[in-house]
């Protein structure tokens, strides 16, 4: 185990350092002298309580015994602030329906203005919560074409992942969603009929999809809050 590992590191370089003793890690611990050397020589392993009772001792926490380069990599993606901009991740489909973005699934990151992005009004339920709320996904023209045939080229949105209601936003006009369909992302209108999650392209061209009612809300990602044409 990782965390193990690095556990022994460190005793062994306080050890070798003259910071600490075996005799006075059991006495402090609790733990013989025996047990300590075999968990150092890795002849046994420490249980979980074990484990926090040791980090007490040695005055750390689990956070310590991880290389901060990871901690780095897999930590929250806090959207960057710039006055009066904030800072959306762009990420691929295989992070999209992540609860949060961690920064090694960021691509790249985009600016939209705060109170933009204030204005808009969340319909999630209460296990999105946690949620991290905004993400930009990019579609290849391929794609995009069945919603927006007229691009030409590549598209990106901006999803709302606090918003997944079929309900619409504004009042006579359709939702567009970002959809999570096996390892894809699609863009379409949703609706429910018939006992099923209606998909709807816009392009006449392309079929519509149909998924199980139960599908709804997991297969979708959020609202398309803003899409960009890129030509």
């Amino acid at each position: 185990m990782a965390l193990q590992e690095a556990l022994r590191r460190e005793l062994r370089r306080r050890i070798a350092a003259g910071e600490l003793t075996g005799m006075q890690l059991a006495r402090r611990s609790g733990f013989t002298q025996a047990h300590i050397s075999n968990f150092i020589n890795q002849k046994r392993g420490l249980k979980l309580r074990a484990l926090d009772r040791m980090l007490r001792v040695l005055g750390l926490t689990i956070y310590d015994l991880f290389d901060p380069r990871d901690l780095a990599r897999h930590a929250a993606a806090p959207p960057p602030h710039q006055g009066e901009f904030s800072g959306v991740p762009v990420v691929d489909a295989s992070a999209a329906a992540s609860a949060i973005i961690v920064r090694e699934q960021v691509l790249a990151t985009l600016e939209f203005r705060q109170a933009f992005l204030n204005r808009l009004r969340p319909a999630r339920p209460a296990s999105r919560k946690g949620w991290t709320r905004f993400i930009a996904l990019q579609l290849e023209p391929g794609e995009a074409e069945a919603m927006w045939p007229e691009a030409g080229g590549r598209v990106t949105l901006l999803v709302d992942r606090h918003y997944v209601s079929l309900e619409p936003y504004r009042p006579g006009r359709r939702n567009i969603y970002a959809i999570r369909r096996d390892s894809d992302v699609l863009a379409r209108y949703a609706e429910m009929a018939a006992g099923s999650l209606i998909l709807q392209p816009r392009n006449s061209g392309f079929p519509a999809i149909v998924l199980p009612a139960s599908s709804h809300p997991d297969a979708v990602i959020g609202r398309v809050a803003q899409v960009s044409l890129k030509t």
